[in-house]
């Protein structure tokens, strides 16, 4: 069951050729779109030298960054949200990344041409991410993603990911039926997210993925890299145009 009590739906989803043709495509933001473990773990580690305490490696923190301040502080100080002094720890860790949220934070390689060639394809393009709309907002026109279609954060919806019901907002902000809405991302919950709202699901395997295979997921693609995603999508466009 998907926190909040909402069940995902238990039908198999449909074949390739059955499939309504993607009228849009929705991506996380955090190791699918950017690269923004940098200045997260930057953050994080800030908050250990204000404690006298060593950095913590940042091929121990980049996999956690999809996780956002959870992932960050589970991985730097061992700490859950149930502990005492997670959550002094979580506002330090807002207030460092806040004011460094794009230091070193860039796109993703390839992305750009990613969301050119959607545009080209007159595929319309959003993004639903668990990070707040507090570091959301400002941080789309520093890192070139301004010109979504759409953008739903972790707190624009009562609920985040991996509830649908982020995705579902992104689909009525488009003004388009969920099944006509692909999601990619870079996390289990993404999948989860997508499926419970009865959106195709694309697995994008160049990012944080976390700490397990996205091989093992249920989504219903992987993409390698942004270039394949590209591929993906315009072979369902172009198999939609065919069977019309």
């Amino acid at each position: 069951m998907i926190p909040g009590g909402f069940l995902p739906p238990s039908f198999p989803f449909p074949t390739m050729s059955f499939i309504p043709a993607p009228r849009a495509i929705l991506f996380d933001l955090d190791g699918t779109l950017a690269d923004t473990a940098p200045d997260l773990a930057a953050a994080v580690n800030q908050l250990r030298t204000e404690r006298g305490l060593a950095p913590t490696p940042y091929e121990i923190l980049r996999p956690t960054a999809s996780a956002g301040a959870r992932g960050m502080i589970g991985a730097s100080f061992g700490l859950t949200p149930q502990d005492e002094g997670y959550e002094e720890l979580r506002q330090g860790f807002f207030n460092n990344y806040e004011a460094a949220m794009s230091v070193h934070s860039t796109l993703f390689p390839g992305v750009a041409n990613l969301l050119e060639g959607i545009a080209t394809a007159g595929l319309a393009w959003g993004i639903v991410t668990n990070k707040p709309a507090r570091f959301t907002d400002p941080l789309m026109p520093l890192i070139g993603l301004d010109h979504a279609a759409c953008v739903v954060s972790g707190d624009t919806t009562a609920h985040a990911k991996p509830h649908p019901a982020p995705l579902l907002e992104a689909a009525n902000r488009l003004g388009l039926p969920p099944e006509h809405c692909w999601y990619a991302g870079d996390d289990l919950r993404d999948i989860q997210a997508g499926h419970a709202a009865g959106m195709r699901t694309i697995a994008c395997q160049w990012g944080y993925c976390g700490a397990t295979e996205p091989t093992t997921w249920g989504a219903d693609h992987l993409a390698a890299t942004p270039d394949a995603l590209l591929e993906l999508l315009l072979a369902a466009v172009n198999r939609a145009s065919l069977a019309a």
